[in-house]
Order: structure tokens, then sequence, then C-alpha cells
């Protein structure tokens, strides 16, 4: 019998690089609801009291690009005036240019904008066909946020790692072993009302049946977590691309995803990947699929069939024979 353990984590809306992710989508967002045609590669860097907007983009609307990303921020929860980064005060510079007339002739005729390999994957261990350990991450993180923005705990802060560790027997999940929570929080909360909050009440609600007893719950495990998000670390678009698909369990073609429209096949090419992987297993025909394309800059299609077999040229007939042995 087979038996290892997997995890993998995830991050919330408040860690800094994907702070830079929203930042970067939004602005992706605000191009495409008026121009669906619009070229963008936006990247984002944030640390402390800055924040640096750059890429290419090429689109027939003017967007306000400085106060996309004061919304993104403050919608994330960074308003604290008190802090470095924070969406009134942060200073906002832009390195933004039109896409390269090199790449532009090669997607204006349809095809991809860049060259690379794509993979999608799915399981059928969760109704999300995604792995468990991503899953259940993810979805822990996400309940951190919902608490923090409807106010369950006042000492709660955007910033937040969870990860979740599976044993497996055979390929098949088991019982989860470990999970892993560290929740930026205010300096007036006991360390322990927070493990209280998240081992008591967090855990059980979101892990459900893969809950019990047994597993180990570590809550902060430096101490404390005061100091967080782009104030205290920096944040950079496309850091957590591992997070953003299958928490290691697919392979993936090392593009990022966020602040890239659909001629970006780094991103559009997973997407489609993935959603040929769900449908191999949704139809039964196997429990686990992962799907690969690869693409050329300026082609619309990848390789879809094997080229013809190859046949090795016959050699000369004599020149194939060994040459004569001498008998002693």
């Amino acid at each position: 019998m087979s038996r290892y353990i997997f995890t993998s984590e995830s991050v919330s809306e408040g860690h800094p690089d994907k702070v830079c992710d929203y930042i970067a989508d939004s602005i992706l967002d605000a191009h495409l609801v008026k121009d669906p045609r619009s070229r963008v590669a936006c990247e984002v860097l944030c640390k402390s009291g800055q924040v640096v907007l750059a890429g290419e983009i090429t689109s027939s609307v003017v967007v306000d690009y400085e106060r996309i990303a004061r919304d993104a921020i403050r919608e994330i929860g960074y308003v604290d005036p008190n802090e470095p980064f924070n969406a009134g005060g942060v200073q906002i510079t832009q390195f933004i240019s039109r896409q390269s007339p090199d790449i532009a002739m090669g997607v204006d005729t349809g095809g991809a904008g860049d060259q690379g390999l794509m993979f999608g994957f799915a399981t059928d261990e969760t109704s999300e066909l995604m792995p468990l350990p991503v899953q259940l991450a993810h979805k822990l993180s996400h309940r951190l946020a919902v608490a923090r923005k409807r106010g369950e705990r006042g000492w709660l802060r955007p910033d937040a790692k969870t990860q979740v560790s599976v044993l497996y027997e055979d390929h098949v999940p088991v019982h989860v072993t470990t999970v892993l929570v560290s929740t930026q929080h205010t300096g007036d909360v006991s360390q322990s009302e927070i493990r209280d909050y998240v081992s008591g009440c967090v855990c059980p609600e979101v892990l459900g049946e893969w809950f019990n007893p047994s597993v180990e719950v570590l809550v902060n495990p430096t101490g404390q977590f005061i100091e967080g998000g782009p104030s205290a670390d920096c944040g950079v678009t496309g850091r957590k691309i591992i997070v953003d698909t299958y928490g290691g369990m697919g392979r993936h073609g090392g593009g990022a995803f966020s602040g890239k429209d659909p001629s970006k096949v780094d991103r559009s090419g997973a997407y489609f990947g993935r959603f040929v992987a769900r449908q191999v297993v949704k139809q039964g025909i196997a429990k686990r699929a992962e799907v690969q394309v690869a693409y050329a800059i300026g082609r619309a299609e990848p390789p879809t069939s094997p080229p013809p077999r190859y046949t090795a040229p016959q050699r000369n007939s004599l020149s194939s024979k060994s040459p004569p042995r001498s008998r002693v």
C-alpha cells in the first residue's frame, strides 16, 4: 500500500503577493469592460507605502490606474492611516507602455501572445474536482476573510496564510493530519483567544467531516502576527502560481495568470486545460486527469496531433556489415 502525506497552502487576499495580483486584475477588468480587445500585461509591486505599476497595455479606453489601485487596496481592507500601506496614503508610480509591435503583429492575426506550456488538472477528490489539500486551504482562507468583513472578530486583519496536510493511501485521501493557520491580528488580543477561535470554530466548520480531535492545529506558530501585509513584506504579481492552481499536486508551466488578457496563453491556455481535465473526470473516464498544451508565439493553435512516425533510413548493406575478424 502506498502511504504519503501531501501538503498544500493558500493565502488570503491581504497577502502582499495577492494584493498585487488583485490590483493587476482590477486594471485588466477596467479595460476589458469597455474594450474587450484590450491587450493587457500588468505587473505590480507593493512595499510599505509604495505601489509600482508596470507593464504593456494597448487599449482604446483611458483608465485611471491610480484610482483603480487605491480602490482595490481599500476593498481588500488596508485602510488604517496609521499603517504605511493604506489605500489613501500609498504613493503610486507608473511604468506602463504599449504592447510591442513585434508581439502585436502575431496577436492581431489571432495568434498566441507568447510561447509557453500550460497544464490543466482535475481529480475526483472533491466536488470542485480540485485536490483536497489545496481546496481545504482555500476554504480556510476564505472563511477568515468572511469573518473579518462581517466583523465576526474585530481583531482580524487582512493578511493570512493557511496550509493543510492530508494523508493518502493508494492515492486516496483518508484523513487530514495537520492544519496551519497564520492570521494577522491587532495587538489587543491574546494568542489563546486566536487559537481557540481558529481551532474551535473555523477549522471544524470548514473541514467538516475531515476534522476530528486527532488533527494537529497550529495557529500563529511564531507567537504573534501583528505586522503584516505590504507594510511589513514585499508583494509582487505572479508569485503565488501554485496557490493559484493545484497546490503542487498538478504540474505547472510556470506562467502567472494575474493582469493578463486572454491573448496571453499563460492564462487562457491553463484555464482551458483545466476545463478539458474536468470533462475527463466528470465523464468518468479517469479519477485524475492532467492535460498539457504548448504554444508558439503568433500561432493560434497548439499542436493537436502527433507527427508522422519517423522511419530511420536503411543503411547501405555493405557499410552495415562488421569488418571481418581474423582467426588465430
